[in-house]
């Protein structure tokens, strides 16, 4: 009788250790995918702290369209007054956060476009190194957007695999939303060379 009662505590021990080792990754996992979460959003901050100096910059070329730094200036506020915490990071929250941060893309790409007609401020130094700023940033947000969904797959993982899941449910880990490609991006944009006359 001894013997039985020692081998059901020792079960019962094996059990609570392996279960506090299972939530104790999915803490260190969630860890990472918060880590992550602040890199995103770190890299889309300093976007935002560019536009104000390429607007200034690009103010000053007269004649410039309005409407285009309009709708830059009012893209960057949207997308600066879109909070996501990293405890919210569900499928939904991500799709917005990612539509304002895509809103904001579009309208800086209007800019650069429309700017390619104007020689005075493709000339300015200041545009320029503006420019090469922009685009490295660019690069840094999407470099921490795959390191990001890298953790988030990593957690999902073990949030959704039996028998973590019976863990993860008890202790209140949920799945966290991913990036994910803008519509239609899946359709190669059309390029036409022939000019019509």
């Amino acid at each position: 009788m001894n013997r039985k009662l020692w081998i059901a505590l020792g079960v019962i021990a094996l059990v609570i250790f392996w279960g506090v080792g299972v939530r104790n990754g999915l803490a260190t996992s969630d860890q990472e995918v918060k880590g992550s979460w602040a890199n995103v959003q770190s890299a889309y901050q300093r976007r935002a702290d560019l536009i104000p100096n390429l607007v200034k910059t690009v103010q000053g070329v007269a004649n410039f369209e309005k409407s285009t730094l309009t709708a830059v200036i009012q893209a960057r506020a949207s997308a600066t007054q879109m909070k996501l915490d990293a405890k919210d990071l569900s499928p939904e929250n991500m799709q917005k956060y990612q539509a304002a941060q895509s809103s904001l893309g579009g309208a800086l790409s209007r800019l650069m476009v429309v700017a390619e007609n104007y020689p005075q401020l493709k000339a300015t130094e200041n545009f320029s190194e503006l420019q090469a700023q922009l685009e490295g940033t660019e690069n840094r947000i999407k470099e921490e957007r795959d390191r990001f969904n890298e953790s988030v797959k990593s957690y999902n993982s073990k949030v959704v695999t039996f028998p973590n899941n019976l863990i993860a449910s008890f202790s209140g880990f949920t799945e966290k939303g991913y990036f994910e490609a803008e519509a239609g991006s899946d359709k190669a944009p059309e390029v036409n060379f022939d000019e019509k006359k």
